[in-house]
């Protein structure tokens, strides 16, 4: 039995996918009761914030995925838990800024206490450190369906994206082979990409003429906190963008040295959610 931590994130619902295509057993932790998940997998209750989940989770498991930033907190509690409850294995998906700072402290440091963690647990493990999900690309979807602009700060921030299936794909190979024990992996896209490169493959992919148009930070912050959302989001955006736009974040080539393919570029990621940015 596999246990998904995180089972109706980006790439919880990824790693599912890919453990039942597989014929696996998995358990899916979730705080969505009402959560819509492949025929077979077990659905639990719980939230990840709290350090506590059913003792019945660990039923049966061999290996945990945690793939959840509110569970940053509450980590090393849950793993304590599973080792407690017998699991062998732990896998978690962190941050390449772990290894190559950028942003905020606050929220570097959270990560590096996700994998000490893994690391404490007693567990074997193995930490994804990853780079910007191509999916944070969807923040971008109100603006394209309204129109063709594109407006953020830091046009010349740079990073590789990485395509979640890639993490998934990674995350199984850790809890399911051996080899992976007690290691750390930065995963990345094949490719360093600015934002007015994003948009114009965005506009390629999608037939459009589209353009990036370049805010002051304290502009899109105003606009990200008129919408309601909390500061630690601006916050962590920001502070990252800031810091590529000066170094550009890291570019590997593990995903195809693990899975003997080319990691999916960010045009193969827009093909497969283009219908997000549909007016």
């Amino acid at each position: 039995m596999f246990v998904v931590i995180g089972a109706t994130g980006i790439v919880g619902r990824e790693v599912i996918s890919h453990l039942v295509a597989a014929g696996a057993p998995v358990t899916a932790v979730t705080r969505d009761r009402d959560a819509v998940l492949p025929s077979g997998v077990v659905v639990a209750q719980g939230d990840p914030a709290r350090p506590h989940l059913p003792a019945d989770v660990w039923k049966g498991a061999e290996a945990v995925l945690l793939s959840s930033r509110g569970a940053l907190d509450s980590a090393t509690a849950i793993l304590a838990a599973a080792a407690d409850h017998g699991v062998e294995r732990v896998v978690v998906v962190s941050a390449a800024t772990v290894e190559f700072p950028a942003g905020e402290p606050r929220f570097m440091a959270g990560f590096r206490a996700l994998e000490a963690a893994a690391q404490s647990s007693g567990m074997v493990w193995t930490a994804l450190r990853c780079s910007d999900f191509a999916a944070n690309t969807l923040a971008w979807a109100p603006q394209l369906r309204a129109g063709d602009v594109v407006r953020g700060a830091y046009r010349d921030a740079a990073t590789s994206p990485i395509h979640e299936r890639d993490i998934a794909a990674v995350a199984v190979r850790a809890l399911t082979e051996d080899g992976h024990g007690n290691r750390s992996y930065v995963l990345t896209g094949p490719r360093s990409l600015t934002q007015p490169d994003k948009v114009r493959i965005l506009g390629e992919v999608t037939g459009r003429d589209l353009s990036f148009l370049e805010l002051t930070p304290d502009q899109v912050r105003a606009a990200m906190t008129a919408q309601g959302l909390p500061e630690d989001i601006p916050a962590r955006l920001l502070g990252s963008l800031a810091d590529y736009a000066r170094v550009p974040g890291p570019t590997t080539t593990t995903v195809a040295d693990l899975l003997d393919r080319p990691a999916q570029d960010f045009a193969a990621w827009v093909t497969d959610h283009a219908a997000a940015f549909t007016r």
